[in-house]
């Protein structure tokens, strides 16, 4: 069985081919340019060189085709026909509060993304061209829609709906979402799978800490809170997103910035964060090398980024009544070894004992604390594309 996973953006389009009998990854590729010119697809099969197609992409459309060319080439594809293409599966931003789990995608599931455009502008448009492109493509395929909000709707009221007059909620729909959830969905279940956490013994804290980053809180994998919210920008300190900031800041800076809304949301969204603070870069890789260098804003982002990380990690401890375990992934969190210990300095109090060789592993699959540590920390890479494919095969095939 064959799952193809679609990632469709704005003006490119990431796939996987995955063979779910050994969740293996058959091919994979990017099509970038969509609608621009200098459209060109990177098609990547294990084993093989590179097959690039430089060809007009004007919409979503022609990419699939390409898409699904490239799969079925004599020489770089690795199917037949699209009839060893058991479903696809999409990632989807927002499903609003009207669907809480991913679904087969039918007439409604696509009435539902239009209606929540507003919500997810960037994202939800070109998540719907992908899946009609796909429909054209393989007339009578089963897609399925995987919502990267999903995971957070397994909040209770108290903990997603905002202090402000319900009839926002009723009316637009408006309250915390949380995002990353097709990562923290996964990385939650695998933390729990891989560690062996027994039954009572499952209240994970899961970081996914990359240029944009968030933590949840979950029980026997089940979202109790995350810190994103009605859209992306609020929580932690990003790379170049502000995170929690008091509103008010909104109207001060439209008062006496002579700035339209719109205008102070892109500051918050796209000059904000760690890049903004350091006034050096968003990667972190920068900021190490220009805080070692004696460069003092730089050594403040990446305070400021440990502290809320840590921040969050405490109260989310205390929200759960305890916490066995803490996973750290994203490229951030599997990779940057001087911020995982920085975070991991302020919970003395829980009993965190690093393990000194295991602490500084990169990128794989690990518990990084000792046997005698109160609560363990994990490094687990995340996998949104098998998350979907998984998905794509419980709601779709089963």
């Amino acid at each position: 069985m064959k799952i193809l996973v679609i990632n469709a953006g704005s003006s490119s389009l990431k796939y996987q081919l995955i063979d779910m009998a050994d969740e293996s990854v058959a091919a994979k590729g990017l099509c970038e340019r969509i609608g621009i010119a200098g459209s060109v697809l990177t098609h990547k099969v294990p084993g093989k060189e590179d097959y690039v197609v430089e060809a007009p992409m004007p919409t979503h459309k022609e990419a699939i085709q390409l898409v699904l060319d490239a799969l079925m080439d004599a020489e770089h594809g690795v199917v037949k026909s699209v009839d060893e293409i058991s479903a696809v599966g999409h990632r989807v931003l927002h499903g609003g509060p009207e669907i809480t789990e991913s679904c087969v995608i039918d007439e409604h599931a696509k009435d539902i993304i239009r209606k929540y455009f507003p919500l997810g502008p960037l994202h939800n448009p070109a998540n719907l061209m992908g899946i009609e492109a796909c429909e054209n493509a393989m007339p009578g395929k089963t897609n399925v829609a995987v919502f990267d909000t999903t995971f957070g709707m397994g909040m209770e009221p108290y903990a997603y709906l905002y202090g402000i007059d319900p009839k926002y909620f009723d009316k637009y729909g408006i309250r915390r979402y949380g995002f990353h959830g097709t990562s923290h969905m996964f990385v939650s279940g695998e933390t729990i799978k891989f560690g062996e956490l027994p039954e009572g013994k499952q209240k994970v804290i899961v970081c996914h800490l990359g240029n944009g980053s968030s933590i949840s809180a979950s029980i026997g994998g089940k979202c109790q809170d995350t810190s994103m919210g009605l859209t992306p920008l609020e929580g932690l300190i990003m790379g170049t997103r502000s995170g929690d900031i008091d509103a008010s800041v909104v109207q001060f800076l439209v008062k006496h910035e002579n700035m339209t809304v719109d205008e102070v949301l892109n500051v918050l969204n796209k000059k904000s964060g760690v890049a903004a603070i350091s006034g050096v870069s968003s990667d972190f890789r920068d900021l190490h090398a220009a805080a070692e260098e004696g460069n003092k804003a730089a050594a403040l982002a990446l305070d400021s980024f440990c502290y809320r990380v840590a921040k969050y990690i405490g109260a989310y401890a205390a929200a759960m009544d305890g916490v066995d375990a803490i996973t750290f992934t994203g490229g951030i969190g599997e990779n940057d070894i001087g911020v995982r210990k920085q975070v991991l300095s302020h919970f003395d109090y829980l009993g965190v004992k690093l393990d000194p060789e295991k602490v500084n592993v990169r990128g794989q699959r690990v518990e990084i604390t000792t046997p005698d540590s109160k609560v363990r920390v994990f490094i687990i890479p995340t996998n949104e594309e098998l998350a979907i494919a998984r998905e794509t095969v419980r709601v779709g095939l089963s």
